[in-house]
């Protein structure tokens, strides 16, 4: 059996206290490797290596750490099939999805930073007759990453590559239920030459290593991706210290189809959408409005294509849906279908766990559900269930689709689909949101700002956004 370690100061170490946890192969809900249980010793272990290392990598030019995040991407590309293996292994999603979207997008997210600080511009402000401001970004010193389990090291690269990029130093502590790929990565990071303590790894649970990174006063910035509760008490403990914040947390997502539509391509999309990664990624529409004069087409059309979604094996190339990341997020998913049911929806497909041939038997596999019937201000239509779950709700006029739209506390990313461009434009406008796409989904630009409104998060991610997180503006004037 794999036993993991932490990456502190360049070197693989033990947990301080010889603690470990079991990490679960959720494919056949076996545990196949051992993690640190790390606690606050080791985070501040990973804190001196990181404070020691920002002096030389915060002063090397912007090519050197460039030159050296490439070669991080490269590596990752180099063992792709390792990482995708792995990814797959350890989250449960299929292994087709690890290699189109997860381990590409990782690479893609260290080479994007890696040539983009060579862009990172300040500003300059002329005063007539009196002097000129300029402007200076300078790294923050240590910051702390804190990444999800659903899309593990995609989402992982997404907050250290930034970080890095501008010269920071990093403490991370990937999901303790994913921690594989990003254990790999210590191992591109040792072959690239990244200098010992620049990217630190610390593995362990959320409320013990990841609230030690949260507390600790050497650690000036935290990025986190997450739960909403997980947030607000992030936001609770770092925000008397005057840490810096980036909260990208949970989602709702309506997905409003308006009769006008390309039908085929929405129909495909928003299958796409509602259960890519079985459901199991912040931006699918969970909540799909359906105007009404096609609401029956749609729900036939809909059900029918989902009905006959292969549940399988995830290391099999041929399966689409894949098992969901542990046995706890299984009962969780399934008890939101009980309280569907219980509110008064009917189940038009899915609604069950799903049992495959051994060795795969007791895997944690659900059928992708599809739920009619509801108030749109129901629990089941209001509470992030974050697995293969939507609803469907039938709409007459854009005022009542928008007025459900918004009817939640959270506001990450919506779907439009119309042939109206007069629609979709005041469709986008008035949704509350951060991301809106109209007739499409998850179609991702890295330079564009990614991030959410009301309990969805603080902050942005992405292009320029996530430099400017990442540094400390100063003004400088000078009198002509």
């Amino acid at each position: 059996m794999k036993k993991l370690q932490n990456y502190i100061n360049g070197k693989f170490q033990a947990p301080v206290l010889g603690k470990y946890i079991e990490n679960f192969d959720p494919s056949k809900g076996v545990v196949f490797s051992l993690i640190p249980d790390s606690d606050a010793e080791d985070v501040s272990l990973a804190t001196e290596a990181a404070k020691a290392a920002f002096p030389k990598w915060s002063t090397m030019t912007l090519n050197e750490r460039s030159e050296i995040l490439l070669r991080l991407s490269k590596g990752i590309e180099d063992r792709m099939d390792e990482f995708v293996a792995a990814e797959s292994l350890d989250n449960g999603k299929p292994v087709s999805l690890a290699r189109q979207v997860d381990i590409p997008r990782a690479v893609s997210n260290l080479s994007f930073f890696a040539t983009a600080i060579l862009h990172f511009a300040s500003e300059s402000h002329y005063m007539e007759g009196v002097g000129v401001n300029y402007t200076t970004r300078k790294p923050i010193g240590v910051v702390g990453c804190i990444s999800p389990w659903n899309l593990p090291l995609y989402l992982f690269t997404w907050k250290i590559a930034p970080a890095l990029a501008t010269g920071n130093c990093v403490v991370a502590k990937p999901s303790e239920i994913t921690p594989y790929s990003a254990y790999l990565l210590s191992e591109v990071a040792m072959a690239a030459g990244l200098p010992p303590g620049v990217l630190n790894i610390v593995h362990g649970l959320g409320a013990s290593a990841g609230d030690a990174i949260v507390k600790h006063p050497d650690i000036k910035a935290v990025s986190f991706t997450g739960g909403t509760a997980t947030g607000a008490y992030i936001a609770r403990t770092a925000g008397p210290m005057f840490k810096k914040l980036s909260l990208e947390l949970g989602g709702k997502n309506p997905n409003i189809i308006f009769a006008d539509c390309d039908f085929e391509d929405m129909l495909s999309t928003t299958v796409r959408s509602s259960f890519a990664n079985q459901g199991q990624i912040c931006l699918c529409g969970s909540r799909i409005f359906i105007e009404r004069t096609i609401y029956d087409k749609f729900k036939t059309a809909f059900v029918e294509k989902v009905s006959r979604m292969k549940v399988g094996n995830p290391s099999d190339p041929s399966t689409k849906q894949g098992a969901v990341v542990s046995k706890g997020h299984m009962e969780k998913v399934l008890s939101y279908i009980a309280l569907a049911e219980e509110e008064g929806g009917t189940i038009l497909t899915g609604g069950n766990q799903v049992i495959l041939d051994a060795p795969h038997d007791n895997g944690y596999y659900i059928a992708p559900t599809i739920i009619e019937g509801l108030p749109f201000d129901c629990r089941t239509n209001q509470e992030e269930i974050f697995g293969p779950v939507v609803t469907l709700c039938p709409f007459d006029t854009e005022e009542e689709a928008l007025m459900m739209a918004n009817a939640t506390q959270y506001g990450l990313a919506a779907t439009v689909w119309t042939t109206n461009l007069k629609k979709a434009h005041r469709m986008a406008d008035e949704i509350h949101a951060g991301i809106v796409w109209v007739n499409s989904w998850l179609v991702r630009d890295l330079r564009t700002p990614f991030g959410g409104v009301k309990a969805s998060g603080v902050g942005r991610e992405g292009g320029w956004e996530a430099l400017k997180f990442f540094t400390e503006p100063k003004n400088i004037f000078i009198k002509s």
